[in-house]
């Protein structure tokens, strides 16, 4: 849902700014880009499938992409050369030690919160609203993209799920069902300024300013949002798959 909702945006804002086509559609062209894009498509499937299957963890799924993306961009599409590597290692370490130094003060802030009972005193002033689940959701969805533009995914999770999941149990909501909701919430945060872990990648790609790429983004961000509210209150969207591959019954 997400990937289409940005196809929409794309699409509307390459008529808007009369982008010129690259050619015509069709089923001999996606064939013949597929095939030259075969080998960076298993990179995600590599990677997830490894996790999903024990073979490795997360973090060791990240080297393991390094490795594959140099195996794949030097012998098979021959686009990375033996001298570009030194500017490649410096440009990757300048971008994850700016990525670090944001998580780490993020995660500052998080104990701050943590420290003084924030979460707990949101969650009672939720209840103190309303009751009802759908109101609720609304609160969490507001309360979430607000966090998300100031604290790193991984802490805010840490933090917040296990003061939020049990009330939303309480009230009728799927767990399952509320973690695609606050996961979804904490990605959108990634692109929202001022803290967007990927405001700040893209920064380092591109060598425009934070400005410049937040408000580029705004668009897609909103996209997002309407994903996130069919997402909230259509729940067998979201439960389908999982319910066809028999983890929900």
């Amino acid at each position: 849902m997400l990937g289409l909702a940005m196809m929409v945006v794309i699409f509307l804002e390459s008529k808007t700014r009369n982008y010129p086509a690259t050619g015509v559609f069709s089923l001999s062209r996606v064939w013949s880009e597929f095939k030259v894009a075969f080998w960076a498509l298993l990179s995600p499937l590599i990677i997830l499938g490894g996790i999903l299957f024990g073979i490795f963890t997360p973090t060791e799924a990240a080297a393991v992409a390094v490795i594959y993306s140099f195996i794949v961009g030097k012998f098979i599409y021959r686009e990375l050369r033996w001298r570009d590597l030194p500017n490649v290692l410096l440009q990757s370490g300048v971008t994850v030690a700016a990525i670090l130094l944001i998580i780490s003060m993020a995660n500052v802030f998080a104990w701050v919160i943590a420290a003084n009972l924030i979460p707990q005193k949101i969650a009672e002033a939720f209840l103190s609203v309303s009751q009802n689940k759908y109101v609720f959701l609304l609160l969490v969805n507001l309360f979430l993209l607000i966090v998300g533009m100031f604290m790193e995914t991984g802490a805010a999770i840490i933090i917040l799920a296990p003061i939020l999941a049990p009330i939303a149990v309480k009230m009728g909501i799927h767990p399952l069902h509320f973690g695609f909701i606050v996961v979804l919430n904490l990605a959108i945060g990634m692109a929202t300024p001022p803290v967007g872990v990927c405001l700040f990648v893209s920064c380092g790609i591109t060598g425009l300013s934070l400005e410049k790429i937040s408000a580029a983004v705004y668009k897609f961000v909103i996209a997002e949002i309407v994903v996130l509210a069919i997402v909230t209150y259509f729940e067998a969207i979201s439960m389908f798959l999982p319910k066809v591959l028999g983890f929900v019954r």
